[in-house]
């Protein structure tokens, strides 16, 4: 119990911020508000320069089915509303720009919610309204998982307090700090599926939580699982192998096996939205790698420019070669520090060296395989992807690759493994979207 096949033991990094508490950043002068943070349709600006906003206001409307509302993370200004390069991908989406009034006002519709009855529809249109997504860093809406298809039999939610990748300390801190919170909101979420068997898993290496969630569930008949550390043992599929023994099939969704995961953040998150209709505007953001003065665990305002938190925390230290959003192994490289922190961002990696080692020809040792918590060939995948092989890669589960990052770590030839499967499956869905 309590294994998947596969994974590694990469060196965790914590040590830097593990006990170090969340600090309120800042208010930011202005904060820039891309419309697109979440799987699925962009929302729509329902805002113009010059228009007051508070904080909470919502600034767009969903954009269709899968898609939530985008609200304000300041009071102040809209001073633009206009197409810029996405932090992430660098294709142009429609953003928000609004000046600070320094004040913090509270959208007027921010006030505690009167909870006795509520409903399972009621609590998960307050989800929805609160554009509340993964903060695990999928960002996949949150109300659409509460919505499975009706002959999918949800028995089980997973609440996911991993957070196996290094260097990232967010969801401990909440964890240790917030415990109670986010017991309250899984229960809104236990009550929206309609399901008694919940449990919280949390990795070993990170006791104190174990013993504060354990504390915060007593008389809940939610059981905390502790769960040995390994890498990726946050990713959906392999979390709920090693918890239940259940395989989410090829293609599949975790509903499919009676399952719904969800991350720690996203239950404190919920628990804002549902007692106090509070949108999520805020997220915890672990600031920390060998380029930064002083790593901290800090709570933000979504919007907020990177170079702000980087300021906040001494300002970086030497001449850093590689800032990152998210976690190392699965985090993206970010071209400048202006970019906007994402409903998404779970961390804020600064790198003092950078080091790209030369890809060498694959010796064909097959350590990829025995990596893959996928049980893919990630070697024979790549060669199919290079060769021009799409459709075989394709028939060989490429799409099953979780992105975790396993396969390049281990790779003694350094091939960019990762990298290549990203774009072989972008280039077979792009081909599907064509017809």
């Amino acid at each position: 119990m309590d294994k998947f096949r596969g994974g590694i033991h990469p060196r965790e990094h914590k040590e830097a911020t593990e006990f170090k508490p969340i600090e309120a950043a800042p208010l930011p002068q202005r904060v820039v508000i891309p419309l697109s943070q979440h799987t699925g349709a962009p929302s729509k600006p329902v805002v113009k320069p010059g228009d007051a906003v508070r904080t909470g206001t919502i600034i767009a409307e969903p954009g269709g089915n899968l898609s939530v509302p985008t609200h304000s993370s300041i009071s102040g200004t809209v001073s633009e509303v206009k197409e810029l390069p996405h932090p992430l991908t660098s294709r142009f989406v429609t953003t928000v720009i609004i000046e600070s009034d320094q004040q913090d006002t509270l959208d007027e519709n921010i006030k505690e919610r009167d909870l006795n009855n509520i409903t399972p529809d009621e609590i998960i249109t307050a989800i929805r309204n609160a554009g509340i997504v993964g903060l695990g860093g999928a960002a996949f809406p949150t109300f659409f998982k509460l919505t499975p298809p009706k002959d999918k039999v949800i028995d089980t939610l997973i609440i996911n307090g991993c957070e196996c990748e290094p260097y990232l300390t967010a969801d401990h801190r909440l964890m240790v700090e917030k415990p109670a919170e986010i017991v309250e909101g899984t229960t809104y979420i236990a009550r929206a599926l309609g399901v008694k068997n919940v449990l919280i898993a949390i990795e070993d290496n990170k006791p104190d939580a174990i013993a504060a969630m354990k504390e915060a569930v007593a008389g809940t008949g939610f059981v905390v699982r502790r769960l040995k550390t390994k890498y990726p043992q946050g990713a959906e599929k392999q979390l709920i192998k090693a918890c239940l023994e259940r395989e989410v099939p090829s293609g599949g969704l975790p509903a499919d096996v009676g399952c719904i995961v969800q991350n720690v953040g996203t239950a404190f998150a919920v628990r804002e939205a549902v007692r106090f209709n509070r949108p999520l505007y805020e997220r915890v953001v672990t600031v920390t790698g060998s380029g930064i003065s002083e790593p901290k665990n800090l709570l933000v305002r979504i919007g907020t420019p990177v170079k702000d938190l980087i300021n906040f925390c001494g300002g970086y230290k030497g001449t850093p070669e590689k800032l990152i959003m998210g976690g190392p192994m699965m985090g993206i490289t970010l071209a400048s520090d202006e970019v906007p922190v994402l409903k998404g961002t779970s961390g804020i990696l600064v790198f003092l060296y950078a080091q790209e080692p030369e890809e060498q020809d694959c010796i064909r040792c097959g350590r990829c395989i025995e990596a893959c918590p996928m049980g893919l060939s990630p070697t024979r995948l790549n060669y199919h992807i290079k060769s021009g092989r799409l459709l075989q890669a394709k028939n060989e589960h490429l799409l099953d690759c979780i992105e975790c990052g396993c396969c390049a770590f281990v790779c003694p030839a350094k091939i960019r493994l990762v990298h290549n499967f990203k774009y072989g499956k972008s280039e077979i869905l792009r081909a599907r979207e064509r017809g």
